[in-house]
């Protein structure tokens, strides 16, 4: 997800959005070539999967409440990625995902609200 989004092509910042998964980091919940649809505004809660911005990229994690406040986890300990990554404030969450899709595969679409 480290291509740069671009968020004047028409699209009010409240939007939900939709972006293709590159990688295995989160795997087995989202695999490389899944789609997910990203919602801006949503809730940000212990456990919920994000989108955030963090050092120069975009990336695909979880959000986990710990004694120090927040880290993005990685689901795959296999991809060489750190388990962990500090948030000094939420800041950095750009959007809660509420749904996972398979291109052509429609029954196995997740929803995660």
């Amino acid at each position: 997800m480290s291509q740069e989004p671009r968020w004047d092509d028409g699209c009010s910042g409240a939007e939900s959005f939709a972006l293709r998964v590159l990688g295995d980091d989160m795997a087995p919940e989202f695999r490389h070539g899944e789609i997910i649809v990203v919602e801006p505004g949503g809730a940000l809660t212990d456990g919920s999967f994000v989108v955030a911005r963090h050092a120069g990229e975009w990336t695909l994690r979880q959000l986990r409440r710990v004694a120090g406040g927040w880290v993005l986890h990685a689901l795959n300990p296999a991809s060489g990625e750190p388990a962990d990554v500090a948030l000094a404030d939420l800041g950095a969450v750009r959007g809660v995902v509420i749904q996972n899709a398979v291109p052509g595969r429609r029954r196995l679409s997740r929803f995660y609200v």
